[in-house]
């Protein structure tokens, strides 16, 4: 998913998206940058498209952890869900249960 499209999802306009995403939404999106960090380091990719080409493996290896994940806990990562609208107390609760 693009940050537009990410954005959309969880209903937002000129609001930061990591300030609305929960835990595991910030987990996949930090493994997926960091992936992407790691291998353009090891390729020394140069230039705009060696680099799309690492961001692009990167952004694979998040999405196919979120996807086996999603596949073992039976549960979307990515919601609609809007970490800052939700109750504190919901949040409490649904830490508890983490």
């Amino acid at each position: 998913m693009t940050p537009s499209e990410y954005k959309k999802l969880k209903g937002l306009r000129n609001e930061n998206l990591r300030d609305h995403m929960h835990d595991l939404e910030l987990i996949f999106a930090m493994l997926g940058e960091a992936s992407t960090t790691r291998i353009a380091r090891n390729k020394n990719a140069k230039g705009f498209r060696e680099n799309k080409g690492a961001a692009s493996e990167g952004g694979t290896v998040a999405g196919n952890a979120r996807k086996e994940l999603e596949k073992r806990s039976g549960e979307k990562i990515s919601t609609p869900d809007n970490y800052l609208q939700e109750p504190e107390s919901q949040k409490k609760k649904r830490l508890k249960e983490s």
